[in-house]
C-alpha cells in the first residue's frame, strides 16, 4: 500500500472518531488511543509512541524522538486536540519525518469543530 492510500484510511477514521466521540473537547490521549482502535479495525498495522534514535555526531542520544503513530511502517500520525494549530507542530512533524527517514505525515487536531479541517500533510521528499 502506497502513503496516499494509507493516508486517505487514516482521514477516514480520524472523521469517524471525532464524529462518534464528538469533539472538542477531549484530551488528545482519548482521542489517540480511538484513532488507534479505528485504524486496527480498518485492517491497518499502527506502533505508538515509536522510539526513533537521535545521533548527534556520531553518538546515539539518551533521549530518543517519541512518534505517536506509524501506520503501516510508512506514515507519521501526530495528534494534537488543541484550540488552534502552533506552526512548530509543523515542523515537529517534518523533524520526525526526517530522522525517521520517512515521507509522509499527517499532523491532525482533534481540537477543530470539523476534524478534516484540522488535518494537515507534510512531506519529507515525496
Amino acid at each position: 500500500m502506497h502513503e496516499n492510500e494509507i493516508s486517505y484510511r487514516i482521514i477516514g477514521a480520524a472523521i469517524e472518531v471525532h464524529r462518534t466521540l464528538g469533539g472538542p473537547g477531549l484530551l488528545e490521549s482519548i482521542y489517540e488511543d480511538a484513532l488507534e482502535v479505528e485504524l486496527r479495525m480498518r485492517g491497518l498495522r499502527v506502533e505508538r509512541q515509536v522510539a526513533v534514535p537521535v545521533v548527534y555526531k556520531g553518538q546515539q542520544l539518551a533521549s530518543p524522538l517519541r512518534i505517536d503513530m506509524v501506520v503501516e511502517g510508512l506514515v507519521i500520525v501526530e495528534n494534537k486536540a488543541v484550540e488552534q494549530i502552533n506552526p512548530i507542530f509543523f515542523t515537529q512533524t517534518l523533524t520526525y519525518l526526517r530522522l525517521s527517514g520517512l515521507r509522509l505525515g499527517l499532523l491532525i487536531n482533534f481540537g477543530d469543530a470539523i476534524v478534516k479541517d484540522g488535518v494537515h500533510r507534510i512531506v519529507n521528499g515525496l
